[in-house]
C-alpha cells in the first residue's frame, strides 16, 4: 500500500502564490505516474484532474497551463505543484494521487488512480 501525504495548502489573497508537495512512500516512484487532482463543494466525489507527471513528461489541464507547475524530485519521493497567482475560483481541495502499475501514461480521470492522499486545502479569498 502506498501511502501518499500532500502538504503545503493554507489561506492565501488572489494573486500569491503556494506550493504544494506530496510525498510518496512508494519505493520505485521514479517510475510513479502520479497526478494532482482538486474537489470543491457541490461537486460530490468528482474531482478535477489539475495536473500528472510520469518519469518522461508533464501535462497540465489547458486552462491552469500559464499559472500552475508540476514537478517532481525522485531522490526525496515527492511531487510539487507550484501555482501561482492564484484566484478565487482555485479554492478546492487539493489531493495527489498514483497509479499502481508503473506506466509511462498520464491519466486524466480519477478513476485511473489508486493510490490517493488525505487532500490539503487551499482557500483564495479575493
Amino acid at each position: 500500500q502506498v501511502q501518499l501525504v500532500e502538504s503545503g495548502g493554507g489561506p492565501v489573497q488572489a494573486g500569491d502564490s503556494l506550493r504544494l508537495s506530496c510525498a510518496s512512500s512508494e519505493r520505485y516512484f521514479s517510475l510513479s505516474t502520479m497526478g494532482w487532482f482538486r474537489q470543491t463543494p457541490g461537486k460530490g466525489q468528482e474531482r478535477e484532474f489539475v495536473a500528472g507527471i510520469t518519469w518522461r513528461e508533464t501535462m497540465i489541464t489547458d486552462s491552469l497551463k500559464d499559472r500552475f507547475t508540476i514537478s517532481r524530485d525522485d531522490g526525496k519521493n515527492t511531487m510539487y505543484l507550484q501555482m501561482n497567482s492564484l484566484k478565487p475560483e482555485d479554492t478546492a481541495v487539493y489531493y495527489c494521487a498514483a497509479v499502481a502499475a508503473s506506466t509511462s501514461r498520464i491519466y486524466s480521470h480519477q478513476h485511473e488512480y489508486q493510490y490517493w492522499g488525505q487532500g490539503t486545502q487551499v482557500t483564495v479569498s479575493s
